[in-house]
């Protein structure tokens, strides 16, 4: 630093700070980037179906765990031929949600037409029949946005109500579908 002239060293020491603080705020804007989710909603196609069927068996382990009278642990729902059928129906929709091509979530929606039963107003509803989040990333939104974006498929589809089952047992669904307003009918 002895080769600088005064004016120099103030130039450089500037210099250097400048680039301190630029290097402190990337890094701070890396960390807090690092945290934060970015996430896509879309329908489920058939190159999902084998990320769909591990969350399938995170589900049916948590329901296992409740209900061991009734479900079978390592065991699922739906297999691989029931989901290519499901996600080419017109009348169920899967939607996904995903980072970067990872799906993290997915949510199975079944359009219910009530009009072809007369003891029911001729109303459609949308039964969520599940909502599944994988255990690495529940509680980073992946379900409230799951769940947001069906309610709005819901209104855009004008349907009369959405609705859901949840187990007893399952006490953190039970708590979420409570905090996103769902009330027991």
């Amino acid at each position: 630093l002895r080769i600088f002239k005064t004016q120099n060293r103030k130039t450089f020491f500037t210099l250097l700070i400048c680039i301190f603080v630029s290097l402190r705020l990337y890094v701070l804007k890396k960390i807090i980037f690092a945290n934060k989710i970015y996430l896509m909603i879309r329908k489920a196609k058939q190159n999902d179906i084998h990320r769909i069927l591990d969350l399938l068996s995170q589900v049916n382990d948590v329901h296992a765990e409740g209900r061991p009278d009734f479900f079978i642990k390592g065991k699922r729902k739906y297999e691989e031929e029931d989901l290519e059928k499901i996600i080419n129906d017109d009348n169920t929709q899967v939607f996904v949600c995903e980072e970067d091509d990872d799906v993290k979530g997915y949510a199975f929606c079944v359009m219910q037409d009530l009009s072809q039963c007369s003891k029911l107003r001729p109303d459609k509803s949308l039964y969520i029949d599940d909502i599944c989040v994988d255990e690495k990333y529940r509680r980073h939104g992946v379900g409230r946005k799951l769940y947001e974006f069906v309610i709005q498929y819901a209104k855009e589809e004008k349907c009369f109500n959405v609705t859901l089952n949840v187990w007893d047992r399952n006490p953190e669904a039970k708590a979420f579908y409570e905090s996103m307003g769902m009330k027991v009918q």
